[in-house]
C-alpha cells in the first residue's frame, strides 16, 4: 500500500517501523491520517510478514494532535445529524454514522488493539491530544527525553477520545488518569514515566533503535500464534469479571498451542536448537 501521511519499513526479522510523516505540520492528525492508520493496522493483522510494529514520528514531533486548520468540522463529523447511543450501536458500520458520527481516533485505536502483533510507541517529541491517546492502544510506550505528552481536551472544550477512557485508567489507574485529564497539562517524559504511562525514557538518538531492538526481542524465535493469543488473553483478563473466564480462555489457548507450535517449541528445547515455528498470527483459534 502507498500512503500520503505514513511511511512503512519492514526489516528481515519482520519488525516494521511505521512513521507518521507530516513533519512540516508536526505530524498533526488528519482524517486522511486516520484512514491510513486504520487501514495499515487492519492490513498488518492479516500480513504474516509483519511480526511487530514500532510507531514513531518524522522530525521533531510524534503527533501534535488534530490538525485544527481544516474547514468545517475539524474532526470530519456530520453536524446535520442528531445521533443517539442506540443509533450508533445499531448502525456502527453504516453511513452516515460510520464517517459522520464515529470518532476517527477511536477507529484507529480499535484497529491497533485488534492487531495480533506487538505494537510499540516510540514517542520522539510532542504527543498531544490524539497524539497521546493513540499510543494508549499500543502495548508498550517508550519516549525521548524531549517528548511532551498532553491530554489537553479540556482546553478545547472536548472530551478524551480514541477509546482513551478505556485504555488510560487501565494503564495508569483511575486517579492518575483523572488528574491528567482534569488538569490538561503538558507532561514531561519524566512525569509520564513516574505516572506509569511510559516503560522507559531514552536520549533522542537512542529512542527508535531501542524500540526496534525491544520489538525484535519479542519476535525472533517466538511463535506468532503464541504471542497473538497471549496479547488477547492479557487484554481480556483485565476486563474479565471472574478468573474462571480467564481459565476457560487459557485452557482453550493452551490446548490449541500444545498441538500446534508448542510441539515444535518442546522439540527445539529438547534438541537444544532454535525453533522453526509455522503457526500464523492471521489464523488464530477461537478462545473466547
Amino acid at each position: 500500500m502507498t500512503y500520503e501521511t505514513l511511511t512503512v519499513e519492514t526489516d528481515d526479522d519482520g519488525v516494521t517501523l511505521l512513521t507518521l510523516s507530516r513533519p512540516e505540520a508536526m505530524n498533526s492528525f488528519t482524517v486522511t491520517m486516520a484512514r491510513e492508520l486504520e487501514a495499515f493496522f487492519l492490513a498488518a493483522a492479516a500480513d504474516d510478514e509483519i511480526k511487530a510494529v514500532v510507531v514513531t514520528g518524522a522530525g521533531k514531533a510524534f503527533c501534535a494532535g488534530m490538525d485544527l486548520s481544516a474547514e468545517g468540522n475539524v474532526f470530519g463529523l456530520d453536524e446535520s445529524l442528531s445521533p443517539t447511543a442506540a443509533d450508533l450501536r445499531e448502525h456502527l458500520g453504516e453511513e452516515p454514522w460510520q464517517t459522520g458520527v464515529r470518532d476517527t481516533g477511536g477507529k484507529v485505536t480499535l484497529a491497533i488493539h485488534a492487531c495480533p502483533k506487538p505494537v510499540i510507541a516510540a514517542i520522539n517529541g510532542a504527543a498531544v491530544g490524539i497524539g497521546a491517546t493513540m499510543t494508549l492502544a499500543m502495548d508498550i510506550r517508550l519516549a525521548s527525553s524531549r517528548a511532551r505528552i498532553g491530554f489537553v481536551f479540556g482546553r478545547l472544550g472536548i472530551v478524551p477520545e480514541a477509546c482513551s477512557s478505556w485504555f488510560l485508567p487501565r494503564i495508569v489507574g483511575t486517579q492518575q488518569a483523572l488528574e491528567w485529564v482534569y488538569s490538561a497539562d503538558i507532561l514531561t517524559a519524566e512525569q509520564a514515566l513516574a505516572g506509569r504511562l511510559l516503560r522507559s525514557v531514552h536520549e533522542p538518538d537512542d529512542l527508535v533503535p531501542a524500540a526496534l531492538a525491544l520489538a525484535r526481542s519479542f519476535v525472533v524465535d517466538r511463535s506468532p500464534v503464541a504471542l497473538a493469543l497471549a496479547k488477547r488473553l492479557i487484554y481480556a483478563g483485565t476486563a474479565a469479571p471472574h478468573p474462571l473466564d480467564a481459565h476457560i480462555a487459557d485452557s482453550l489457548a493452551m490446548f490449541h498451542t500444545s498441538i500446534g507450535d508448542g510441539k515444535e517449541g518442546v522439540a527445539a528445547f529438547r534438541e537444544k536448537r532454535a525453533p522453526e515455528f509455522t503457526g500464523r498470527a492471521s489464523d488464530l483459534p477461537e478462545i473466547f
